[in-house]
């Protein structure tokens, strides 16, 4: 697990102003955490660049998807990789207009130039659409042909968190890689090396609490992290992550959850909109630490409400209102509440 060992060099040193996040961000695609099937296939394919194929990088939030395909770019394109490589976030721009004018416009790009690191010719440019599950069908089914067209010149690189949001003819013309949730090992491992790397000294509860709250988002880990560490001269404390991650807000879900299965609608409801304009929590972690708090709780019809959890989660992923959507699963809560009282 060699990719979790960061180095303290002079490109660390000279960005002390910058977030952990990018500031820790792997340069090769060998640093990249935990992926190892990934890296080797990767490696793999990099022996012959003018034989890889496009590529649709699926898997949960936080695990190296981004991170990956700018390592690649770097090394299959060299030091002015940038120049020869379009990000975009799909979710910015949705639509079929992004696709028509901006990915069309750059893959239709003919005759590259310059050469890369190891100064062969650049093989092609590289198209990274990321969070692509958030475009509309219309926009996806404009992007394959596309794809089709500019195989000669472009190679696209496609990342999502849900592969089942891909329209079956763009995952046909990729090579899919899925990549994995990080385990507490893995987290807890780079967050001590950045502490070290950092000089800060931290308490062994609070690093494994990091985990717990982010459940394998390396990401959203060294956010926390980083936060936590700020709160009190460089002490990450179990005190300063119950702070950094609003620990309250947590505990809020627990009570409304507790609310709703008692019957008392409207005051489960009030809270849910309190938690959710006053405190900025997500819909979808809502969900989650609703989960979580259920399952701690070995409560008692579990089955039942994980089915329902599962299905507003689906809901809220196809993009149905999230307001609606929760407010509706509360309303199911408190008739597994009822009949569980019954």
């Amino acid at each position: 697990m060699k990719s979790t060992k960061l180095k303290e060099d002079e490109s660390v040193n000279s960005y002390t102003n910058l977030m952990w996040v990018e500031k820790y961000r792997p340069k090769k695609i060998e640093q990249i955490v935990n992926q190892k099937d990934i890296i080797k296939a990767l490696n793999n394919l990099k022996k012959n660049p003018n034989e890889m194929p496009h590529m649709l990088f699926a898997g949960p939030a936080g695990v190296g998807k981004t991170t990956t395909a700018l390592c690649l770019a770097n090394e299959l394109l060299g030091d002015d990789w940038r120049n020869d490589t379009l990000e975009l976030n799909a979710s910015d721009e949705r639509g079929i207009k992004m696709v028509r004018e901006r990915v069309k416009e750059f893959a239709a790009v003919i005759k590259l130039t310059g050469i890369s690191e190891n100064n062969n010719e650049k093989p092609f440019r590289i198209i990274i659409l990321d969070e692509a599950d958030e475009m509309t069908s219309e926009a996806q089914t404009a992007l394959r042909r596309i794809i089709e067209d500019s195989s000669k010149t472009t190679r696209f690189i496609i990342i999502c968190n849900y592969l089942s949001q891909i329209i079956e003819p763009i995952q046909s013309r990729c090579a899919v890689f899925r990549f994995k949730r990080l385990d507490k090992e893995n987290i807890v491992e780079h967050l001590k090396t950045i502490c070290k790397l950092e000089k800060i000294q931290f308490e062994e509860e609070a690093i494994a609490q990091i985990f717990d709250f982010t459940y394998g988002d390396l990401r959203h880990s060294i956010n926390v992290l980083q936060t936590a560490a700020g709160m009190n001269m460089g002490h990450v404390t179990k005190d300063n992550v119950n702070s950094a991650i609003g620990l309250s807000g947590k505990s809020k879900v627990g009570e409304i959850v507790r609310l709703a299965l008692d019957g008392k609608f409207n005051d489960s409801r009030i809270k849910l909109m309190e938690l959710i304009h006053v405190y900025g929590m997500s819909e979808k972690d809502f969900l989650k630490y609703a989960f979580q708090e259920t399952f701690n709780k070995k409560f008692e019809k579990f089955g039942e409400l994980s089915e329902i959890m599962a299905e507003y989660d689906y809901r809220l992923v196809v993009g149905a209102h999230p307001e609606i959507q929760l407010v509706a699963f509360l309303a199911q809560l408190g008739k597994l509440g009822k009949d569980e009282r019954k």
